[in-house]
């Protein structure tokens, strides 16, 4: 790796991202579309990236992301499969979405006219176009999306009289599909798909796109699959849970994360280590200093309890990680030298820390921890062996 990454790097195998795509598109139903959703810059792996990637792959049918500003960023990048916005969408984006042929979740009402007037806004220019829309319904979540009953049918049947949206699909979201326990998710799937037949009934629209897997549905759900699934945190190797089955989907990581020692020295019996002092060494020992710490994600919690591997063998944190730095001890490594590679997350030989392990030392979760991977950490893109891109927020300025 160039000199310029030495302190801190995270790999992303785009090998490994193809081969989830493809053992995740295998589990599920024939027919079905695979959504895949890469809000939060991918999970923290680089949306723009990532979706060139899965965009050469015939098993993708779009993406779907969180906000206007993350699925304008992808078009701009020359995206150009179907992509969703899954939360609300704020008025002052709708025409440049429209434009853009981007789909977004409904559920409120003053959202209807506020499309229809973009709509009509872009004819006045020679744009025509129809907003494009995905019926949000909460079957579970208490969160964003209409209710499946009678308020929630009235509001549907106001969007399809308006001439101007085209309501091309219906979605929900599992709550607990990654509980061992799946009474609740069935229910809220029951629930979803009488809401639906409830529609067809009274208004005689078929939704082209009905969805509701989320990660751990598509593993352990898939006759719950309707015409497509979204495929989250799974597309990069990492679970849904401790308990979602590991033999059903074959999951590689994506990501790893090295750096390397920049400092060594002994220190005598009594010597503290770090701020606070909170670990104070009980006989002479070697310990390395490496460049990396809460600042770059690197969770503060995983301070005294966490490991890191050099040689292919595990060494232990010592004292709290600083914003920028942390220790760790190196007294039994042999040979170990001021330069040699350290891996925070990944593989070296037959030694493995994983994100969900750093996940349940730190009292944190692999979500969160890919996510908030900080924009300081280049991200360096492999494929077949070579660098194809890296993506670096410094150098890219």
């Amino acid at each position: 790796m160039k000199e310029e990454y030495q302190r801190v790097y995270a790999q992303i195998d785009l090998d490994a991202l193809i081969r989830n795509v493809q053992h995740i598109k295998t589990n599920m139903k024939q027919g079905v579309k695979l959504i895949c959703v890469i809000k939060t810059d991918a999970y923290g792996h680089g949306a723009v990236p990532v979706a060139r990637e899965l965009e050469q792959l015939e098993e993708v049918s779009g993406y779907a992301v969180a906000t206007a500003e993350e699925a304008l960023a992808l078009r701009k990048a020359g995206v150009r499969k179907m992509i969703l916005i899954l939360g609300y969408t704020f008025p002052y984006s709708y025409k440049e979405l429209i434009r853009e042929d981007i789909r977004m979740a409904v559920f409120r009402e003053d959202t209807l006219m506020q499309l229809a007037e973009a709509v009509r806004e872009l004819e006045k220019e020679g744009i025509h176009k129809k907003a494009i829309v995905h019926v949000k319904v909460d079957t579970g979540m208490s969160r964003i999306g209409i209710t499946p009953d009678e308020r929630g049918l009235s509001f549907v049947q106001k969007l399809l009289a308006v001439r101007e949206i085209e309501a091309e699909g219906i979605l929900t979201h599992f709550a607990r599909a990654d509980e061992e326990n799946k009474a609740f998710t069935e229910k809220q799937f029951e629930s979803f798909s009488s809401f639906i037949r409830l529609i067809e009934k009274e208004t005689g629209h078929i939704f082209a796109i009905r969805h509701c897997d989320n990660s751990a549905g598509i593993i352990e759900l898939p006759q719950d699959d309707l015409d497509a699934g979204r495929a989250g945190i799974i597309l990069y190797g990492l679970w849904p849970s401790d308990v979602v089955s590991r033999e059903i989907v074959e999951l590689t990581p994506v990501l790893s994360l090295h750096s390397s020692i920049i400092y060594i020295k002994e220190i005598e019996k009594g010597t503290p280590v770090s701020y606070g002092g909170t670990f104070v060494a009980d006989h002479t020992m070697k310990i390395a200093t490496i460049p990396v710490g809460y600042g770059d994600g690197y969770p503060r919690g995983l301070s005294g309890k966490g490991e890191v591997l050099i040689h292919g063998k595990r060494v232990r944190i010592l004292g709290r990680i600083c914003m920028d730095q942390f220790m760790a001890d190196v007294s039994d490594i042999e040979d170990v030298k001021m330069g040699d590679e350290v891996i925070l997350i990944g593989r070296d030989a037959g030694e493995e820390i994983t994100m969900e392990e750093l996940g349940r030392l730190s009292g944190r979760f692999n979500y969160e921890l890919a996510c908030c991977l900080s924009k300081r950490v280049p991200r360096v893109y492999t494929k077949e062996g070579e660098v194809r891109y890296i993506q670096d927020n410094y150098q890219d300025i």
